[in-house]
């Protein structure tokens, strides 16, 4: 079973990625990926989910936008490009080091490739959610993906984590879930990376 890349609620860990105030203006798509990072983050207080937040330098790019919802979390500042800091790194071993990682945030190319690299090293699984990452630009993010993709991180999108958490209409928090997903998720212009394939 090993390899396939199946999501469950009791080994993952969902990773929130530098959405900040200064990059608003510039990522492609700022507000649709936040959009879709919020709703990871609303399934994952319905479901259990541990999250964890950080902030590339704060005091100069600013805080998390409000909008995704992340107040009750601790923000874990940073200068690196990987989440991997050591306060991060302490917070996962207090969860007892998760197998899964759900990874979303910015930028593809940057802060989620250091990350996914790290983890991947660690020999824990990464999920990369394609319409909760981006970067200032769109072919910044689309290759990002690509590179990914070959260093073993699985693509998937908000709507695939939500139903795979659930795996069906008997899983009690099914109904919830459900309401997250009564909107679609916005498109955040990933048609143009299948079409290069």
């Amino acid at each position: 079973m090993a390899g396939i890349g199946r999501l469950s609620t009791k080994d993952a860990v969902l990773l929130l990625c530098d959405m900040q105030e200064k990059f608003r203006p510039n990522i492609f798509q700022f507000t649709n990926i936040v959009s879709n990072a919020a709703r990871l983050l609303q399934a994952s207080q319905v479901l259990g989910i541990p999250a964890i937040l950080t902030e590339q330098y704060p005091k100069g790019l600013g805080p998390t936008v409000p909008e995704l919802g992340a107040e009750g979390l601790t923000a874990h500042a940073k200068t690196s490009f990987t989440m991997m800091i050591e306060e991060v790194q302490k917070e996962m071993q207090s969860l007892g080091n998760p197998k899964q990682a759900i990874l979303c945030g910015i930028e593809a190319h940057a802060c989620i490739a250091c990350t996914t690299f790290d983890l991947l090293e660690k020999g824990i699984e990464v999920h990369i959610v394609s319409d909760a990452v981006s970067s200032r630009s769109q072919t910044d993010r689309l290759f990002a993906l690509s590179r990914l993709k070959q260093s073993g991180a699985f693509l998937t999108t908000t709507e695939a984590v939500l139903l795979q958490l659930v795996q069906g209409a008997k899983h009690p928090n099914f109904k919830e879930i459900q309401q997250l997903m009564m909107q679609p998720s916005p498109d955040t212009g990933l048609l143009a990376y299948f079409s290069a394939l």
